[in-house]
């Protein structure tokens, strides 16, 4: 099983997009891991906040391959400890046979079509965190879960 971040736009901030990395690269001791990167839309400011979702959301969907099971990274998603995620990533390299996906959406959150498709949605957080740094906080929470799964130090309870 692959595990894969779509992002909506680039991660901008320097100190973000190199702490991101160092986690892209632990995790590849562990599982296959990549990062996609849906550019950002242009000529944007005569969309309403439902047709940015739209258009976001088409580009999004686009990027998914026949198989993929979507997570949608969403504040209404379910929330976990580390320890509960670590037991939520072991089973879904167990169940899901091609890319398990999860998804950042842009600004203004999912269009109701990629709500549709997605099979699940999970909260990292009750707090509300930038698109740049949610990035940042997933790759690290799931390197955590992976330390975890092979009972590796970095964990402390």
């Amino acid at each position: 099983m692959k595990v894969s971040l779509i992002v909506i736009g680039k991660t901008e901030v320097s100190y973000f997009a190199e702490a991101i990395e160092e986690y892209r690269k632990r995790l590849s001791h562990y599982i296959p891991f990549e990062i996609e990167v849906v550019p950002e839309l242009k000529n944007t400011k005569n969309l309403n906040e439902e047709q940015l979702k739209e258009r976001e959301g088409a580009c999004l969907l686009k990027q998914l391959q026949a198989g993929d099971y979507l997570i949608l990274l969403d504040d209404k998603g379910k929330e976990y400890t580390s320890l509960q995620f670590a037991a939520y990533m072991e089973k879904k390299m167990h169940i899901v046979s091609r890319r398990l996906v999860f998804a950042v959406g842009g600004a203004y959150g999912f269009s109701q079509k990629v709500y549709a498709t997605a099979q699940e949605k999970l909260s990292l957080s009750q707090m509300t965190f930038s698109h740049q740094m949610i990035r940042l906080v997933f790759t690290e929470q799931l390197y955590r879960a992976m330390t975890i799964l092979h009972h590796e130090p970095y964990h402390h309870e």
